[in-house]
C-alpha cells in the first residue's frame, strides 16, 4: 500500500513536520496520530535487548511452588529496581500438585509387554516430569481405548458401534473445545478407569504438561485471597479435581498404542480428523492391549510471588492501568510465558527512558507478573479477590499479554469498548511506517492483521478461561485486551519450549517480540494518558444486538426475548449519549476546573460500565464468574462465546423453558445496569 494519498492522517504528520505555523489550526482537528510519548516509546526498541531478557529468564525451568520459583521472581524484581520504579513482591500461600510417581506399561496379545516412555525426549535435570496437577493418585489395569476428544458426542459414536469404556484405560486427544478437566471428568462419569492425554501436531516425542483443576484461584479458598481456608475434603474443594487419574503421553507414545488396537470400528469423522493418514493409527478397542497404569502425586501448601512494578499518575494517581503477565512456566516457558513476560521487562525499560525524559502518565500504570497461573490463575486471581473493592472503584483497563510469540499473525482479544482503540493503534503504526508485521516483508501490522481476515480487523472475545484477563473481566467487571502473535505452537508445555527453539523457530530475529512489545507500549499510553478514556461503548451496543439476533434463532420463537430487546436498546441510546459528551468535551479545550471535574466524571462512567455486567449470583454451578455477557462455557458442547447462563439453561434439564427465561431476564437487567452506568444517573 502506498502513502502518497491513501493515508490522511499521514499527510498530516507531513504538514506538521513541514510547518509549525499551522499548529494553532492542527490542533483543532483530530487528535495526532502519534503524541510525542508514543513516538519516543517506538524508538527504543531493541530486538537484542529483548533477545537477551528471554534468555535471562530461560536459563532454568521454573515452575511455580519449586526452588526455582523465587529466583525467577527476584529477577523480574531485581530488574523493575533498577529502572528506578517503586516495586514490591506479594507472596500468597496457595494449594499446589505436584507428582511422586508414575508409571505406564502396555501388555499386548503375543504375552510381550513394554514400558511406555512418559518423559520428554528434551527432558533434563530440573525439569519437572510430565503430569497433570491436581489428578488423583490411582492405579488401574484395563484395555485400552481410544476416546477421541472425549465429547458427549464421542461417547455417543462409540456406544452406536457397540464399544464399552466401562474399566478401560482411555486414551484421549487433546482438543474438540475440550479443557483438560472435562476430558477426564467425562470420562470417570462413563466408568473409564484412568486416562491417558495426548497432543498431536507437536514434537513427537514432547509432552504436554497441564492442570485438570476446574475453575481458577487457590481451590481452598474460592472467592477469597488467603485467611480461612477450606479443608481439602470439603466438597467445594475436591469437587473442582477429577474423580480418577490421569496423565500425559506423548504423541509418539500414543500412536504406539492406537497402532495395536481394533481398528474395525472407528467413527469415519474421527479419521478424517487425523492428521496422521496412516491406517494403523485408527484403532479404537477396547484392547486387545492391555495398559497398566499407575501415578502418584502430592498436593502441597506453596508460596508463589507475583511482582509488581507502580509508575504513579500525575493528574489521576487512583486509576489504574494495569499490564500483566505470568511468570511461572511448566518447563523453560520460552513461549509461554517468557516471551511475554520479555516484552514485559522491555516496557518497563522504555517507560523509564520517557520518565527520565520528564514524562509522567495522567493515570498510573502498574506492571504485573503473576506466579501459579499454569495451575489455574492463581496468583491474578488470589491478588484480584484481595483487591476486589480498589480494583472495582479504580481499575481502568487490565492489558494481558501471555505467550506474546507463537508463531505467525496477529491475534487481539478483547471487550467490545476497546475495539476503537486497537485499530487506531495499528493504522497509526501504519501511517508512519513502524512496527512492520515481521511476517510480510513488504506490509505492516494493520495491512496483514485485515487480510488475514477478509479485510477485517478481526478481535475476538474473552469467554475462555486460559489466561490471567481471566478475573479481571470475568470476576471483577474490568475492561480486559488478550493479544499474541500465533494461534498455537508445537512444544507447548513441553520441555522443548526453550530459548533455543525460539531463536531456530518461533522468533529468530525477534520481529514479533518487538510488534507485541510496541502494540502493548502503545494502547498503554493511550489508557494512561488521554484526557477522556478512549473506550466506544457504540462498538459494545453493536455487540449486544449481534448476540440478541444470535440468541433468538437459538432458543426460537416460543420464548419471548423482549426484555432483552428493551435492554440492548437503552444500551445502544446510552452508548450514543455517551458518545454525543465525549466529543462535546474533546470539543472545550479549557482547563478550568469545572471542565476537569466534567471529564472525571464522564472517564468515571466509562470506566465503570463494564462492572454492570456482572451479576452477584454469578453463573448457574460457576458462581465465581459473575459476568453475565462473557464467561466461561457450562459444557464442551457450547460453542457461542455470548450469554453463557443463557445459552447454558437449555442443557440443564427440568423445566428448560423456565431456565432460559429467566436468565434472559438476568442478562437483560445486567445489560439496563450497564446502560445506567454509563449515563451516570439514578434510575
Amino acid at each position: 500500500m502506498g502513502f502518497s494519498g491513501k493515508h490522511p492522517t499521514c499527510t498530516l504528520l507531513l504538514l506538521l513536520s513541514l510547518s509549525l505555523l499551522s499548529l494553532h489550526t492542527l490542533l483543532h482537528r483530530p487528535r495526532l496520530p502519534l503524541p510525542s510519548p508514543s513516538a519516543a516509546f517506538l524508538s527504543s526498541a531493541s530486538n537484542s535487548t529483548l533477545s537477551a531478557y528471554l534468555r535471562r529468564l530461560t536459563l532454568r525451568p521454573h515452575l511455580a511452588g519449586t526452588p526455582l520459583s523465587l529466583p525467577s521472581a527476584l529477577l523480574v524484581h531485581s530488574h523493575f529496581l533498577s529502572l528506578g520504579l517503586p516495586t514490591q513482591i506479594t507472596n500468597f500461600s496457595a494449594l499446589l500438585s505436584f507428582p511422586s510417581l508414575s508409571s505406564l506399561s502396555a501388555h499386548f496379545p503375543n504375552a510381550s509387554s513394554a514400558a511406555v516412555t512418559l518423559d520428554d525426549a528434551a527432558a533434563a535435570p530440573g525439569v519437572v516430569p510430565p503430569y497433570h496437577a491436581y489428578s488423583p493418585s490411582g492405579a488401574a489395569y484395563g484395555a485400552a481405548v481410544f476416546l477421541n476428544y472425549g465429547r458427549e458426542r464421542d461417547y455417543a459414536a462409540l456406544a452406536a458401534r457397540g464399544v464399552e469404556v466401562t474399566g478401560c484405560v482411555g486414551l484421549v486427544r487433546r482438543g474438540g473445545g475440550m479443557s483438560r478437566h472435562e476430558a477426564v471428568a467425562n470420562a470417570a462419569a462413563r466408568g473409564v478407569a484412568a486416562v491417558l492425554m495426548y497432543t498431536e501436531g507437536g514434537f513427537r516425542e514432547g509432552v504436554e504438561r497441564g492442570t485438570v483443576m476446574r475453575g481458577v484461584g487457590d481451590p481452598l479458598s474460592p472467592g477469597w485471597a488467603g485467611g480461612e481456608r477450606l479443608r481439602v475434603d470439603d466438597p467445594r474443594v475436591a469437587g473442582r479435581f477429577p474423580a480418577i487419574p490421569s496423565m500425559p503421553v506423548s504423541e509418539a507414545a500414543a500412536e504406539g498404542i492406537l497402532a495395536t488396537l481394533d481398528t474395525e470400528r472407528m467413527p469415519h469423522d474421527w479419521r478424517e480428523s487425523f492428521q496422521s493418514g496412516d491406517r494403523r493409527f485408527w484403532g479404537v478397542g477396547p484392547g486387545p492391549t492391555m495398559l497398566n497404569f499407575t501415578y502418584q502425586g502430592e498436593q502441597v501448601m506453596s508460596t508463589i510471588h507475583n511482582v509488581f512494578a507502580v509508575i504513579k499518575g500525575s493528574e489521576e494517581a487512583d486509576r489504574y492501568v494495569l499490564l500483566g503477565n505470568h511468570r511461572d512456566a511448566w518447563t523453560y516457558g520460552a513461549v509461554d510465558p517468557n516471551s511475554g513476560t520479555a516484552a514485559l521487562l522491555d516496557i518497563a525499560r522504555r517507560f523509564a527512558l520517557l520518565m527520565r525524559s520528564g514524562w509522567r502518565p495522567r493515570r498510573t500504570i502498574v506492571l504485573c507478573s503473576w506466579d501459579a497461573e499454569e495451575f489455574g490463575m492463581i496468583g491474578s486471581t488470589e491478588w484480584v479477590e484481595q483487591n476486589l473493592l480498589n480494583l472495582g472503584s479504580k481499575a481502568v483497563a487490565y492489558f494481558n499479554v501471555d505467550c506474546a510469540v507463537q508463531g505467525p499473525g496477529l491475534f487481539v482479544s478483547a471487550t467490545p469498548q476497546l475495539d476503537d482503540l486497537l485499530v487506531e493503534i495499528t493504522k497509526q503504526l501504519l501511517c508512519l511506517k513502524q512496527v512492520k508485521d515481521p511476517d510480510s516483508e513488504n506490509a505492516y501490522v494493520y495491512e496483514q492483521w485485515a487480510a488475514a481476515n477478509g479485510g477485517v480487523n478481526k478481535i475476538q472475545r474473552l469467554s475462555r478461561v486460559d489466561s490471567d484477563f481471566a478475573p479481571f473481566l470475568q470476576h471483577a467487571g474490568i475492561a480486559s485486551i488478550d493479544l499474541y502473535f500465533g494461534i498455537d505452537f508445537p512444544v507447548y508445555h513441553t520441555a522443548f519450549d526453550s530459548y533455543d527453539w525460539m531463536v531456530n523457530f518461533g522468533d529468530p530475529l525477534f520481529h514479533r517480540h518487538v510488534t507485541v512489545t510496541g502494540i502493548w507500549g502503545l494502547v498503554a499510553l493511550r489508557l494512561a494518558d488521554d484526557p477522556i478514556l478512549p473506550f466506544n461503548y457504540l462498538s459494545y451496543a453493536a455487540e449486544l444486538q449481534e448476540y440478541k439476533n444470535a440468541l433468538n434463532a437459538l432458543v426460537g420463537e416460543s420464548i419471548s426475548l423482549d426484555p432483552l430487546t428493551a435492554a440492548v436498546e437503552d444500551f445502544t441510546t446510552a452508548a450514543y449519549e455517551a458518545d454525543g459528551e465525549i466529543k462535546k468535551v474533546r470539543a472545550d479545550e479549557s482547563t478550568n476546573g469545572q471542565t476537569l471535574l466534567r471529564r472525571r466524571m464522564l472517564n468515571d462512567r466509562l470506566m465503570l460500565t463494564e462492572r454492570g455486567f456482572l451479576d452477584p449470583e454469578g453463573l448457574l454451578g460457576r458462581e465465581w464468574f459473575k459476568h453475565l455477557i462473557y464467561g466461561p462455557r457450562g459444557d464442551s458442547e457450547r460453542e457461542n462465546e455470548f450469554f453463557p447462563g443463557v445459552t447454558d439453561g437449555k442443557r440443564k434439564g427440568g423445566d428448560e423453558q423456565a431456565k432460559i427465561r429467566h436468565e434472559i431476564w438476568r442478562v437483560s437487567r445486567a445489560i439496563e445496569r450497564a446502560a445506567s452506568a454509563l449515563r451516570g444517573g439514578l434510575t
